[in-house]
């Protein structure tokens, strides 16, 4: 096996047709196509399902397919490191669900930094998009949360794809209002409280099963609901509208301002906020040095709820 046949099946993989691939790699499809199997027979493995609509990836294909995108990695940043001086190094790449803490830490992280030059990546995304980013290896790291209800369906879907979570912190849900919201003196909010405001909740896309959803007790009723894809606009509606979500109750005001704050809801459910990681994968030294900083503003952040 070389480097060329590793550039060769990661193109297929992005393709998804070796004709496609082919003609990106200016090769003959024939070529490429005895390239693939010649591959094949040297690890004794079939990496693709053939079909007249393209390929697509075995059980053993996706296995290989995480080792190839490691050894790009590292291929990639050799030649950052050794063959051109002037490009910025990337130095780290985390993806999460909407969390303003994590967006705290990583500010926090880079400023150790900003001497330098870099490249650093920070993706919210919706909960299986964070997941499927780190078995790829696209993002070291993935922050999400797992709770009573969907522990046995996120374990699940972990360990199908050989991610492991650590949990960091648990919390109690809280419910995020505006300062002004009819609720806001409220000590505690329960589920019935809630009953004539339109509840806010991130689109989780094709998965958009209870279990992958931001909010805890999301299979709770709502008359009203709005389904939304970014944080700013989760907080627009909840200011204008009286809207509400139901979270972690961590809020970052440097980030986010004083306009939402956080109430306890009144519920037997538990937050674990927690990190995943590829098994197949070792955490570089700066890896390490997020999760210290994200340890500690989460711990800053209870302790002064």
């Amino acid at each position: 096996m070389n480097l060329k046949q590793i550039d060769y099946f990661l193109k297929v993989v992005e393709t998804a047709s070796i004709t496609k691939a082919a003609d990106e790699l200016y090769l003959s499809q024939p070529s490429l196509s005895h390239a693939i199997k010649e591959l094949e027979k040297e690890m004794n493995i079939t990496l693709f399902h053939r079909s007249s609509k393209g390929v697509t990836l075995t059980s053993e294909g996706e296995e290989f397919l995480l080792y190839a995108r490691q050894i790009s990695e590292q291929i990639n940043l050799m030649n950052r490191r050794y063959k051109d001086d002037e490009a910025p190094q990337q130095i780290f790449s985390v993806a999460g669900q909407h969390y303003a803490f994590v967006v705290d830490a990583f500010v926090r992280l880079l400023k150790q930094y900003e001497d330098h030059d870099y490249q650093a990546t920070l993706k919210e995304l919706r909960t299986y998009e964070v997941i499927e980013d780190v078995a790829n290896l696209k993002s070291e790291i993935g922050i999400i949360y797992r709770s009573h209800y969907n522990r046995q369906v996120i374990n699940a879907e972990l360990e199908k794809k050989h991610i492991h979570f650590t949990p960091l912190i648990s919390v109690k849900p809280h419910v995020f209002i505006y300062k002004d919201h009819p609720l806001a003196d409220y000590e505690k909010i329960a589920l019935s409280d809630l009953d004539t405001y339109p509840k806010l909740s991130y689109d989780q896309g094709h998965h958009n099963s209870f279990y992958f959803w931001e909010e805890v007790l999301a299979d709770f009723a709502s008359r009203k609901t709005i389904t939304v894809s970014d944080r700013a606009t989760l907080f627009n509606l909840a200011i204008g509208l009286n809207g509400y979500t139901i979270s972690s109750g961590i809020i970052n005001a440097d980030l986010n301002g004083s306009d939402i704050i956080a109430r306890p809801l009144v519920s037997s459910e538990t937050i674990e906020i927690g990190y995943i990681t590829n098994n197949m994968h070792t955490l570089k030294p700066i890896a390490h040095t997020f999760l210290e900083i994200l340890t500690e503003r989460l711990e800053v952040a209870v302790g002064s709820d």
